[in-house]
């Protein structure tokens, strides 16, 4: 028995993520290089920033916008996906690699690496929580400048996915619920909740949370 490092509830597995969070973890990884590449659009500043100095008086603006540069530089993203990745290979007893190539393809082969990591890191590895929230932080930062939204837009949180697979496994990723959608979708395994069965939703989650307390 313990308790998930991230999401700080009941993992009956006794790892340091549980299951909903490791597989929220590994689509995270996984959306990293496209949103580095989606970022791409956005290092130019605002048309309404002036060109030129600014209506003040002051210096003119930076020719790019700075927190989309930071995210795309090589300690962004990559050297926060690297850094864990060394932290990893050190804890394993693996030799270091010396980055090479581009940035982009350097944060490809480091998020690669981690997924092949993620079951060690979410049953061995004490550092697996703080791993997992500066994973969750790096989207979160590349999808408020790709897709800003209204902080009190960000949904609310319904409970753990109860969908079954073949194999009789709870899915368990976490189901967010946005004013206007007229379906709710769960992030990892894709099923769908229209609005008729909300209320039978509701006591699966329920449900789910009283066997888990």
């Amino acid at each position: 028995m313990g308790t998930c490092l991230l999401c700080e509830t009941h993992d009956s597995a006794g790892g340091y993520l549980c299951l909903g969070c490791t597989r929220a973890t590994v689509v995270r990884l996984e959306c990293l290089p496209d949103l580095y590449a989606g970022l791409q659009q956005f290092l130019a500043p605002s048309a309404a920033v002036a060109q030129g100095r600014s209506g003040t008086g002051g210096p003119a603006p930076l020719p790019v916008r700075e927190e989309t540069l930071d995210l795309r530089g090589p300690g962004g993203m990559v050297g926060v996906v690297e850094d864990h990745l060394s932290a990893v290979r050190q804890e394993r007893g693996m030799g270091q690699l010396l980055p090479v190539g581009s940035v982009e393809a350097r944060l490809k082969s480091a998020v690669s690496e981690l997924l092949a990591n993620m079951p060690w890191i979410a049953v061995s590895w004490p550092e697996a929580g703080t791993f997992a929230g500066e994973i969750r932080e790096l989207t979160r930062s590349a999808r408020s400048v790709i897709a800003p939204h209204d902080p009190v837009e960000r949904g609310i949180r319904l409970g753990k996915c109860p969908a079954v697979d073949e194999s009789g496994t709870i899915c368990g990723a976490i189901l967010t619920y946005r004013r206007g959608e007229q379906v709710v979708t769960c992030p990892w395994c894709t099923c769908s909740f229209p609005p008729a069965t909300w209320a039978g939703l509701k006591e699966f989650i329920d449900h789910d949370a009283r066997n888990a307390a």
